[in-house]
């Protein structure tokens, strides 16, 4: 029995100490499953938190690129679909602020399918470019593909190896037009490397095409190749004919979005800066070096020897088509840019004030002070970029031919009177410009009729004072006032050049507040 009973007290305590045992086990399970559940608790309040926060900022992100649509709605241009007519600048003091304000707050992206890719290679100099650039940037918007930043022209007879970034705020390019069209700097890594590799359609489009001609055959290839590449730029859309929305989105291109870069800028400005200081200044884009004279076959005042090697020029060049060519009779039917000898005679007759500085816009004038002589004569202030500036001022610019002409684009918007002796595309696309920015004078030289006055004035046919109110008689009315497109349809380079008079963009002045940035 004690054996017995020494037993069971024994189990007995072994059952009391497992029962509390298990009590405290319980005790603690029960503990780390209310642990859990805290923590369960607390992490879903983070992530409600979390939530709450991301929440409020995209809801502030939305009201400020709302706010932003609404105040550049209002302001200068329209950003919603195509822009508006602008609106006229009340002040300087405006156009300065609406600038700014544009500097830094970007327009909402427009957003769109997109179609494809379209690389395009620009052909000729720096202003044949920038209109192809701006027909180019209206043509990816209305095809709704996204377009690469253009290639500039390096292989021309200027061989100028500068790319877009270094002429054009390529940046600012890019940011200014993301309202209307998706513009990259560079093609997906995908896509680059099957460019890469030869992989991609590439074409010549048709020139002076109606925008239904890349709606019809352009993006069909775009759409089925991914990438078309268009490998010349000049003149492939049509001046007249097009939508309006069209038309405006070019002028919108040119005169906002294709700003130069900073350096080139302030360099124009210090030449302005400069000129105004002594006066008033005329700027003559004189169209009389070796190159235009090789391509044009013009060698009015050219000696033998002088004729013989631009003729050898001439032939040195394939892609200059006219080999054989009359002077005499092509300089009668006003296809000759004036000499600096005749350009004298004009502005003597036109009766330019003889004290007012003259800036040169144009390269070496062949034949150099021997060819200058009667224009320095006439006019003892000319000055070139050369002689406002010194060799440090322009080093960075030397054998950059287009850089060069973008400085001398700068100078010619602020001048007082401009004058260009041929229509190539500088002149052509400054007048534009200056038509925009209010018709400033600008005054067109109608070379067909002087030619024949000043070989009248010269045979003594004419004396000074009837050759001078001949001349000012034909040009009354070529002063770069408000006038209409003169439309050929059949011969559209005969036409007037939409970028020499884009009316459809002249209903104001200066809304991107261009004169105020090179004044100030």
């Amino acid at each position: 029995m004690c054996v017995k009973d020494e037993i069971e007290r024994v189990e007995e305590g072994g059952q009391k100490k497992r029962r509390r045992w298990e009590t405290v086990m319980g005790l603690k399970g029960s503990r780390k499953r209310i642990e859990r559940l805290r923590s369960s608790v607390a992490l879903k309040s983070r992530m409600k938190l979390w939530m709450i926060r991301a929440t409020t900022l995209v809801l502030l992100g939305t009201c400020f690129v709302q706010l932003t649509a609404v105040g550049e709605v209002w302001g200068p241009r329209v950003l919603k679909g195509w822009p508006s007519s602008f609106a006229q600048d009340s002040s300087k003091m405006d156009v300065k602020l609406s600038t700014s304000l544009s500097d830094q707050v970007l327009p909402p992206k427009r957003v769109y399918k997109n179609n494809g890719y379209l690389m395009i290679s620009c052909n000729g100099g720096l202003n044949q470019m920038r209109a192809a650039i701006c027909d180019m940037v209206a043509i990816a918007r209305y095809l709704n593909v996204t377009l690469i930043v253009p290639e500039l022209d390096k292989t021309s007879f200027w061989a100028d190896p500068s790319e877009f970034q270094d002429i054009f705020d390529v940046d600012h390019f890019i940011s200014s037009l993301r309202d209307e069209v998706r513009i990259l700097k560079e093609l997906p890594p995908r896509l680059k490397r099957r460019v890469e590799l030869g992989m991609f359609y590439t074409m010549s489009p048709i020139s002076w095409s109606d925008i239904s001609y890349y709606r019809n055959q352009i993006l069909p290839l775009i759409q089925k190749h991914k990438v078309v590449h268009l490998n010349r730029t000049d003149a492939r859309l049509a001046n007249n004919g097009q939508p309006l929305e069209i038309q405006k989105l070019r002028c919108r291109v040119n005169f906002g979005a294709l700003r130069f870069t900073s350096q080139i800028e302030e360099l124009g400005r210090r030449v302005i800066k400069l000129l105004r200081q002594k006066g008033p200044f005329l700027v003559l884009h004189l169209r009389y070096e070796m190159d235009m004279l090789a391509f044009s076959g013009c060698t009015q005042g050219c000696n033998e020897e002088e004729v013989e090697e631009l003729t050898k020029m001439r032939y040195a060049y394939p892609w200059w088509k006219e080999k054989i060519i009359d002077s005499d009779m092509k300089r009668k039917d006003g296809l000759c840019p004036l000499s600096p000898e005749e350009t004298a005679l004009t502005l003597r007759a036109l009766d330019i004030d003889r004290d007012i500085q003259i800036y040169i816009a144009a390269g070496e004038i062949y034949g150099g002070a021997r060819r200058m002589a009667d224009l320095s004569a006439a006019y003892p202030k000319v000055v070139r970029k050369e002689t406002l500036l010194g060799p440090s001022d322009l080093g960075y610019f030397q054998n950059h031919s287009s850089q060069m002409a973008a400085l001398d684009y700068l100078v010619s918007l602020e001048s007082d009177i401009f004058v260009p002796t041929y229509d190539g595309n500088m002149a052509k696309v400054v007048e534009g410009h200056r038509r925009f920015l209010g018709f400033k004078k600008t005054i067109l030289l109608d070379r067909r009729i002087l030619v024949d006055l000043i070989d009248r004035y010269n045979h003594g046919l004419l004396n000074w004072s009837e050759f001078s109110i001949e001349v000012k008689r034909v040009h009354a009315d070529r002063m770069g006032n408000p006038t209409k497109r003169t439309v050929i349809s059949d011969r559209p380079k005969e036409e007037d050049y939409f970028y020499s008079n884009p009316e459809e963009c002249l209903l104001s002045s200066d809304p991107y507040g261009e004169l105020s940035r090179l004044s100030s």
